[in-house]
Formats: C-alpha cells, sequence, structure tokens
C-alpha cells in the first residue's frame, strides 16, 4: 500500500540557493525489492537540483524489501517545494513505495515517561542538553514524584500521573493528550515500570520505545536480573525496543551486554546494567531521532 509523510520546509530555497547556507534534509524510504529502485529515485533525485550527502541501503532476501535512507541538501536544487514532493509521488506510486521526507533541522518532540529510577532520564537528559541527541523534551511524565525536581532543574515540564488498575483507562488518556499537547513525536519508556494498554500500543505504534533490563528475548517481564542470576548467565543486557501489545516482543532497536562470572550478585548485576540500558536507551532514541531506523516486520533495519 503506498504512503507518504513529508515533513519539510524547503522557503523558496530554489530560489536563493547559491546566497544563503544549504538547508538539509532526509529521506527514508522502502518498497518491494526490483532491479534500479534505488536508481530511479537517485536520478529522481538528481533530476531535481538534489545535492546528495549521505546514503545507506539494505536489500532484505527475506522479505524481498529494499531500504534507504538519503541526506541530501537544497544548494542547487531547481525547482520549488510542491513540484518536488509531486515528483517525489509520482515515482513512488509505481515503486509502491513508503517513504518519509523531513528537514533535518526539524528534531522530533519527545516525551519520557519514567517511575522511581533516574539513570535513564539522567542520560538522555544531559545527551540532549549537550547536544549529542537531536531531539527536544517537551514534557516529563512519571507516576510518582521522585523525578520532579530533576525535571525542574532541566527546565522541562513534569507531570504526575498516578495510576491504579481502576485509573488505568483515565491516565493512559492523559499520557494521550499530554503527547497531543505538545505536539510529541516520540514517547520514551525510561524505565516506566507500568504496562501500555493494547489500544495505546496500537495507537502509539512506531512512536514509543521502551527501555527493558535484560538482553531480550530472554527474561521478559518483571525482575529480569533476578531470572538471570538464577539461570547463571555469564552476560547481562538492556535492550531497547519499539513498544507493541505483546509484553517485551516489539521490534530490537538497539542493544547492549556485559559479561559476567560466577561471582556476581543480584545487586552487582543491577548496578552494571544501569550503565547498559542507560547506553543502549541514548542510543535507540538518537538513531530513530536521526531517521536511521525502518520497520521491518518485527525487526528492524538500522540505516547507519
Amino acid at each position: 500500500m503506498y504512503k507518504n509523510v513529508q515533513s519539510c520546509d524547503f522557503s523558496l530555497s530554489y530560489l536563493q540557493n547559491i546566497m544563503t547556507t544549504p538547508n538539509h534534509y532526509i529521506l527514508t524510504w522502502q518498497c518491494p525489492d526490483n532491479t534500479g529502485v534505488l536508481a530511479k529515485v537517485s536520478q529522481s533525485l538528481f533530476e531535481h537540483g538534489a545535492f546528495i550527502t549521505e546514503t545507506s541501503q539494505y536489500s532484505d532476501p527475506y522479505t524481498e524489501t529494499f531500504f534507504s535512507r538519503i541526506a541530501f541538501d537544497d544548494r542547487n536544487l531547481t525547482v520549488p517545494a510542491n513540484e518536488f514532493i509531486e515528483a517525489l509521488n509520482d515515482l513512488a506510486k509505481p515503486l509502491n513505495m513508503e517513504y518519509k521526507l523531513r528537514n533535518k533541522a526539524d528534531i522530533p518532540n519527545v516525551v519520557i515517561a519514567v517511575s522511581k529510577d533516574d539513570h535513564c532520564l539522567v542520560s538522555l537528559l544531559t545527551k540532549w542538553k549537550t547536544g549529542v541527541l537531536p531531539i527536544n523534551v517537551v514534557a516529563i511524565l512519571s507516576n510518582h514524584q521522585d523525578c520532579k525536581s530533576l525535571a525542574e532543574w532541566h527546565g522541562v515540564p513534569f507531570h504526575h500521573l498516578p495510576i491504579s488498575t481502576d485509573t488505568k483507562p483515565e491516565q493512559e488518556a492523559k499520557i494521550l493528550g499530554l503527547m497531543e499537547q505538545s505536539k510529541a513525536d516520540l514517547l520514551v519508556l525510561a524505565r516506566y515500570m507500568q504496562i501500555l494498554s493494547d489500544d495505546l500500543c496500537q495507537q502509539l505504534e512506531g512512536r514509543a520505545i521502551n527501555i527493558h533490563h535484560s538482553f531480550l528475548p530472554s527474561f521478559k517481564g518483571a525482575r529480569p536480573y533476578h531470572q538471570a542470576h538464577a539461570r547463571g548467565v555469564k552476560v547481562i543486557g538492556a535492550t531497547a525496543h519499539y513498544v507493541t501489545a505483546n509484553l517485551d516482543e516489539g521490534p530490537i532497536i538497539a542493544q547492549e551486554v556485559k559479561p559476567i562470572n560466577h561471582t556476581f550478585t543480584i545487586e552487582q548485576m543491577v548496578h552494571m546494567g544501569h550503565d547498559l540500558e542507560a547506553t543502549a536507551l541514548s542510543h535507540a532514541v538518537r538513531i530513530h531521532a536521526e531517521q536511521r531506523v525502518c520497520l521491518n516486520g518485527d525487526k528492524t533495519v538500522i540505516l547507519a
């Protein structure tokens, strides 16, 4: 099924490209694999003056799907925005191509959800403030008050949304309302220790990232370090994945592991795991924000 998403502003750059700094864009696309699909897209960009600065692609032999990410600028763009997008649409239809086009400067708005443990939140906020993460943190929500002062110190609005079995539908409606109000593109579950409802998972498909404190698919669910210790594992890990209705089974984006041995206590595993969780989640958020992650069924393709 052909579809496209555009989130960009060419702002008459085709008339100003020589006298101003070029605008940079990212085009991510996928389609059924066939001979010449990359050549057709590249040729179209060339014909309209797009100056390609970066490209990566992957052909999946199992699903026979072609994935590509192309970065380009408008220094030589020869047509206005509407003609450029019209040409892209005309190209996409016969290829059955899905694509997303955006201005690189239009970084995604992010809402972070957290419970009590703040190590992943601290990492995300630090990397955001130092410019490592190309995101805009617009809100932090929690079912507890523990991280309120941290949010306030970083100048991010904090929303306390307590939850119980009886109030879960109402609380999740508030989460959706907050995302709409803040125009959020992504929800990041940074050790948010609540299971989202099937309905919320479906509404946020491809727009919610969770960190699970194990090397999935091993040790799903609660207390994974305890599960791992009981099995005498020799590595521990953390997994960042997209949220789905199936608990801890969403498409994997990033993973981190570290070797351990029989002397490690559960407490030592938890402490070491905090670093792995923060690293994996930050990496997953970064490559999602850079439009390098493509969904491929129950898996992902990372276009580095």
